[in-house]
């Protein structure tokens, strides 16, 4: 079906083989997205099933560092698999990248919950996800590649754009999956079971993907220069042991790669838990506008990677950075103001203030739950932390027992280790939501009062600096980068960045909000994130649009 003699692909191959190439490419990877990403869409689920022997503060952000844990591993998958794929071939190392992601994520699917196994339950599915992570670290970098070197050279950029797509549309068809499997049961039933549906259907995912990429050939340039004896025998030590190749892989990182991944999962990923987990907005509601934007937005990778062709990459990115960088509190604001009008205004009127002994206040992050927050300030901030609400801190004298203001409003917390404790508990939080009921604060968004147009607008402007910073980076990394060592090269920068500065940043940021209060101080992470890159890429970073990649 799409398999192409090497002798017409390039400059003079017709139009259809060539789609043919970006089609094969992309269709695999995004499915191999697709099944990375189920989880993030589903982690206010998978946090119950999995890790309901915490509070519940800390199981979302357990969740998310089991969610993050796929992004640590990436690099060593960028290392194992770029290895193998400038050694072996680039068409062969996909194969084994999707049978890894397509068969961890069946297993998902089917892993006993937290109820039935106990800590074996978490445990596997740390394990999947880690064998996810080793497996999307060898795939991005592979059909990046791939399609470029198959690219002519003046559209290297509209060419691997395709390939930038298909993050998001696997995204989007992990919540379009999601939306349908939710819409044909109960809630009580999908949050039971029907959650397990979306990862089952991985299976059928697989099959498609390993029948198109056994129809593919090899890639002209590793063949060419395989056949000539150019091959690098090593490349991870001319990649990483040789400072003038080293250089321009910290470079990418630094200056390219860290700054994009913040942008993308803050525009993405973080906005979707914002919506859900700080505005209380209704999954199905989130997930819609999310899929919405993504809908919207997606067409603008194309657009940004075909002008990356003719003005170059760098001043795409570097804007793309700067941009989010001053406009991600107001963008993030006017999403409160319009999802959930109600809490805006009790934040405004009433204003939580947690006056406490700061000796007493712990950072509340213990994910293998071996740890029990049990001061009156640990209470009074976990009781917020669970509902939502924005708080802010006031120090009181050492011995002080921790107090929640609510407007004029004071309740007294307790401490955890009272022998009463359970009976105080029970007080305690009745009046807390009390007094937040009475102060206006909603439990949950109202329906009636979200403004979907305007949150969709707000989400899609935080799209398009994603498509800004991500459309053209895949042909910008490829073209810093000799054919011998490309796949090994600009794969660990990439997923250094994308995995650890990007797929830490929900639950860096969801922890720096549980520990301040404000529910906006999660995004000084990607600010100044995307604010180092611009500086750094400005000065260091050089323009690769007319790079020959031949060599």
């Amino acid at each position: 079906m799409v398999s192409i003699p090497v002798s017409r692909v390039g400059e003079d191959a017709s139009p259809a083989e060539k789609r043919k190439v970006v089609f094969a490419s992309s269709l695999g990877t995004v499915f191999e997205w697709y099944d990375f990403y189920l989880y993030g869409s589903l982690a206010a689920v998978i946090s119950k099933q999995f890790f309901s022997g915490v509070n519940p503060a800390a199981a979302f952000i357990f969740a998310l560092m089991a969610f993050a844990a796929g992004f640590a591993v990436r690099p060593f998958g960028a290392v194992v698999f770029g290895r193998l794929g400038d050694l072996v071939g680039r068409k062969y190392t996909f194969l084994i990248t999707i049978l890894l992601m397509g068969s961890s994520t069946f297993v998902v699917g089917v892993l006993p919950n937290y109820a039935s196994i106990g800590i074996a339950a978490p445990i596997i599915l740390v394990v999947l996800r880690l064998a996810q992570g080793l497996a999307l670290g060898g795939e991005y970098g592979g059909a990046a590649t791939y399609v470029a070197e198959h690219a002519p050279a003046n559209k290297r950029g509209i060419y691997t754009s395709w390939i930038q797509t298909t993050a998001t549309i696997g995204l989007f068809l992990s919540l379009l999956v999601i939306l349908s499997t939710r819409l044909s049961m109960s809630n009580d039933d999908f949050e039971a079971w029907g959650w397990r549906i979306p990862f089952l259907v991985s299976i059928l995912l697989l099959g498609v993907s390993v029948w198109i990429r056994l129809k593919l050939n090899e890639s002209p340039m590793f063949q060419k220069m395989k056949a000539e004896g150019k091959q690098s025998k090593a490349p991870l030590t001319e990649s990483f042991a040789r400072w003038g190749n080293l250089k321009i892989v910290i470079i990418a990182l630094l200056g390219l790669t860290a700054g994009q991944a913040v942008v993308w999962y803050t525009g993405q990923f973080y906005a979707l838990f914002f919506l859900t987990q700080t505005l209380k907005v209704d999954a199905q509601t989130a997930n819609l506008l999310i899929a919405g934007s993504l809908l919207i937005g997606t067409p603008f990778f194309i657009v940004f990677g075909a002008l990356s062709d003719r003005i170059g990459r760098k001043p795409i990115i570097m804007a793309g950075c700067l941009i989010a960088a001053l406009t991600f509190f107001p963008i993030f604001k006017a999403i409160t103001h319009y999802a959930n009008p109600a809490l805006e205004a009790a934040v405004a009127n009433s204003p939580v203030v947690v006056v406490a002994d700061p000796a007493e206040c712990s950072f509340q992050f213990n994910p293998v739950g071996t740890s029990k927050f049990t001061t009156s300030c640990d209470v009074a901030k976990s009781a917020l932390v669970k509902r939502g609400t924005p708080y802010a801190n006031e120090a009181a004298p050492a011995g002080t027992v921790t107090q929640i203001k609510v407007g004029s409003v004071v309740v007294a917390s307790y401490d955890g280790t009272a022998a009463d404790a359970k009976t105080q508990g029970a007080a305690f939080d009745a009046a807390v939501s009390k007094a937040l009921a009475d102060a206006g604060y909603p439990a949950k968004a109202d329906p009636a009062q979200i403004n979907h147009f305007m949150v969709l607008i707000m989400l899609f402007i935080l799209v398009i600096y994603v498509t800004m910073v991500y459309g053209p980076i895949a042909a910008m990394l490829v073209e810093m980068f000799p054919t011998r060592i490309r796949y090994t090269s600009m794969s660990l920068p990439y997923h250094i960045g994308n995995g650890w500065f990007g797929g830490f940043l929900p639950t860096t940021s969801f922890a720096i909000v549980a520990a301040t209060g404000d529910i906006y101080d999660g995004l000084w992470y990607p600010i100044i994130i995307a604010s180092m890159t611009f500086v750094i890429g400005m000065v260091f970073v050089r323009e690769t649009k007319n790079n020959s990649i031949t060599e």
